[in-house]
């Protein structure tokens, strides 16, 4: 029994693997380094003094700045050493190629090396790199990049902190302007409650796999299954939605390409999940593998992929972190539970199918 059981928990992990191996893309460039959460609170004060058209805001759970300069008028951002380093305005997205700023900026760790031609007193060699008036970056003056968290958090880590206010300068022609901000540490959620909770759905979830499937409970707990998968799919297509929404996706079209190109994976998953949902109400044949496997990517892609936000203060979407753990909860209750009942639903279907021996 323990080894059939194994068998088809093997089938259904070795599909799954499949499935993302074929199905997999590249994170989006503009994206790549988001983090999937953070204890640290990044936020903007606005610019000063203030430019009717010019927008600063804070994007992908404090990652980056997104800067849209609707005045009609070019805008620098200034880079580490005083020097130039973005140009924003009518004509496009440009940066200098000879700022320092240029290469520290491409990771959220700052630990790109310097080529030879990064100089921050040589005169700035612009660089087209967009289209539109905004630009999205890094900046290390609104980030905290230290590996342990500041000695004021650290002697009472259940406490707000103010970590420090920040500034980035800018240039509105002959005319300087700054971006201001703040840093706060926020105290972590108590991730062991979360894991909990979500234990103790998915075991709840999965005992719906040990109602006899020939009988009319155990068509009823199919459907349930599937109600389930159709709930966690669409909550699955949104979790991502709102990643591209916070990473400063605009419109319908920004938040295709933003899915097609980096969250592909995600998008699948919801949508599998959606059609393997109605697969099971409909109690079409092998639905139970279609439930297992299809749970098992809900499971994975969905909410394993998401649960550092059970441990961090911060999500990367644009409604509140407490909404986006529930949201977590449900992929690992839905997809875990719809696995393990898909499996014991098969399980039962081969040993009824199994002859008995005759005298």
């Amino acid at each position: 029994m323990i080894r059939t059981l194994l068998g088809r928990a093997g089938l259904v992990a070795a599909a799954a693997g499949v499935v993302t191996v074929l199905s997999a893309a590249p994170a989006a460039a503009h994206g790549a380094d988001a983090p999937d959460g953070t204890d640290y609170r990044t936020r903007t004060t606005g610019v000063a003094p203030a430019r009717p058209g010019l927008e600063v805001r804070v994007i992908e759970a404090g990652a980056r700045l997104e800067l849209t300069n609707g005045t009609g008028r070019p805008v620098e951002v200034i880079g580490y050493s005083g020097e130039p380093y973005l140009r924003v305005g009518p004509d496009g997205v440009f940066e200098n190629s000879r700022s320092p700023a240029t290469y520290l900026n491409r990771t959220i760790t700052g630990d790109t090396a310097l080529p030879a031609e990064a100089d921050p007193a040589a005169p700035p060699a612009w660089r087209r790199i967009a289209d539109g008036t905004t630009a999205r970056w890094h900046d290390q003056r609104a980030l905290w990049q230290e590996s342990a968290p500041p000695a004021a958090v650290r002697a009472a880590p259940d406490r707000e902190h103010r970590v420090r206010d920040w500034t980035i300068p800018l240039r509105d022609g002959a005319d300087p302007v700054v971006i201001g901000g703040t840093l706060d540490w926020v105290p972590p959620p108590d991730a062991y409650t979360w894991w909990a909770v979500t234990i103790v759905g998915l075991l709840a979830v999965g005992a719906l796999g040990l109602v006899a499937a020939t009988a009319p409970a155990g068509a009823r707990a199919l459907s349930a299954l599937g109600g389930l998968l159709i709930v966690g799919g669409a909550l699955a297509v949104g979790y991502p939605v709102g990643r591209e929404l916070d990473a400063g996706a605009q419109g319908v079209g920004g938040v295709l390409v933003g899915l097609l190109s980096g969250q592909v994976w995600s998008l699948l998953t919801g949508l599998g999940a959606i059609a393997a949902g109605w697969y099971a109400v409909r109690r079409r044949p092998a639905a139970d593998f279609v439930v297992a496997l299809a749970g098992a990517c809900l499971a994975l892609f969905a909410g394993a992929a998401n649960a550092a936000v059970f441990a961090r203060a911060i999500a990367p979407v644009p409604w509140s972190p407490a909404i986006a753990r529930v949201m977590v909860a449900l992929f690992l209750v839905i997809g875990t539970g719809a696995t393990f009942a898909g499996i014991l639903r098969l399980h039962a279907a081969a040993r009824t199918a199994i002859p008995t021996p005759t005298p």
